[in-house]
């Protein structure tokens, strides 16, 4: 839990430095608020999909070999 909340503070800092960096600049954002947090959330959803995705074929059962089974003695 503390490794996640140090990251998620450190993403903030980083953003937070780049709006002010820009600020400095006089230049705006390059993409509007919305449109970037609409990108934001598909990069997650598309992350977490291929996870579980990943994460579900990983631990599907294997596939039963076809034709009869071999014979015992």
């Amino acid at each position: 839990m503390r490794t996640l909340l140090s990251r998620c503070l450190l993403a903030f800092s980083v953003g937070a430095l780049a709006g002010v960096l820009y600020w400095l600049m006089g230049v705006l954002a390059p993409a509007p608020p919305w449109i970037s947090l609409a990108g934001l959330l598909g990069i997650l959803a598309g992350e977490v999909a291929t996870r579980r995705l990943l994460t579900r074929r990983r631990n599907r059962p294997a596939d039963p070999p076809e034709g009869p089974p071999p014979a015992t003695p």
